[in-house]
């Protein structure tokens, strides 16, 4: 039996049906994104609270000795220009000093009348009578004065002199308080700001007028705020320099910490996200994607944040920059597109 064309047949299949060598170049699951130039801030980083500015704070107190009687608000209340906040009772050596000023008046008003009619009389001089008269608005005026400050009152309600917050509150109800003791202080309301501290190696920085984002510590969106002042010497507990810096009304209550961040010049260079830049084998580079290879360029890193990096570099506005997976890149592997 002639065999060749079986063993042919078996050959020629055998040669068809072998596998082609696989590729063993290395790949990577890779996502990309565009590349261009921009301007990122420079910022500075600030821990501080919010608290009422120095001009937009009223302490309310008495001259006069005496006794919160009834107490209406409590601290951290909004408050509306007229609302009652407390009633006060001068104490009974006031009210005795407003009685014996009423009755200096009274003596006074008639010695000045009784020396006019001697003066009529030509028995008085008149230095006697213009003594008499200069008695009588000593007189008057120290009355006038201790009745502003309420000594001649049973008691005294006194109200919010404007719209704002009840800042702090050092009495409680029945508490007796010496004269022109601090019973509580109202802040206008948007007069609240943040005094932050800051290096003294970034004063020169800082300046009015520049943006800040202000973050509260315990969560929540941020704000955004500028610089009012920046101190001219060092806070003498922190040692740092302290920033103030507004916000807008309501975004914040006194008392509450912040981070606040300080935009200072603008950077300029390639604007990359922050995973982009690989750090971790020596000097810093990136990745490229040139025709589904990683290509690999240095980069000098100008400014680094959280999400985006300004670099220097040569690199290419047409070839994407590799994102996730830069990490394990390496130069001339292939890229795939993560899912």
């Amino acid at each position: 039996m002639n065999r060749l064309p079986l063993i042919a047949l078996l050959t020629l299949t055998a040669c068809g049906g072998a596998e082609q060598p696989a590729d063993t170049q290395p790949s990577v699951s890779v996502t990309t994104t565009n590349v261009a130039q921009g301007d990122l801030p420079e910022t500075v980083t600030a821990y501080g609270t919010a608290a009422p500015s120095l001009s937009g704070v009223q302490t309310i107190s008495f001259a006069q000795p005496g006794q919160v009687t009834a107490l209406l608000v409590t601290p951290g209340l909004a408050v509306h220009a007229g609302q009652p906040l407390l009633t006060f009772a001068p104490a009974a050596s006031a009210r005795a000093s407003y009685a014996q000023a009423l009755n200096a008046l009274h003596a006074a008003q008639v010695q000045e009348n009784s020396t006019r009619q001697l003066l009529s009389q030509q028995l008085a001089t008149a230095d006697q009578m213009a003594q008499a008269t200069k008695s009588v608005a000593d007189a008057r005026a120290s009355l006038q004065g201790l009745s502003a400050e309420g000594a001649g009152q049973a008691s005294t309600t006194v109200t919010a002199p404007f719209d704002g917050v009840i800042a702090t509150l050092t009495v409680a109800q029945g508490d007796r308080t010496q004269p022109s003791a601090p019973l509580m202080t109202v802040a206008k309301g948007g007069a609240l700001i943040v005094t932050a501290g800051i290096d003294p190696a970034q004063r020169a920085r800082v300046s009015p007028g520049q943006s800040v984002s202000v973050q509260r510590l315990s969560g929540g969106a941020a704000v955004t705020g500028h610089v009012l002042r920046v101190a001219g010497a060092l806070d003498p507990k922190t040692r740092l320099v302290s920033v103030d810096i507004a916000f807008p009304a309501g975004a914040l209550m006194p008392g509450e910490a912040v981070k606040a961040q300080i935009a200072t010049r603008p950077v300029h260079g390639w604007v990359v996200p922050h995973q982009a830049v690989v750090t971790a084998d020596g000097a810093p580079h990136v990745f490229q994607d040139a025709g589904g290879k990683a290509h690999q360029l240095p980069v000098t890193i100008l400014l680094s944040t959280d999400k985006s990096d300004v670099v220097s570099g040569a690199l290419d506005a047409a070839r994407p920059v590799v994102v996730d997976g830069a990490y394990q890149a390496h130069d001339g592997d292939r890229l795939r597109r993560g899912q």
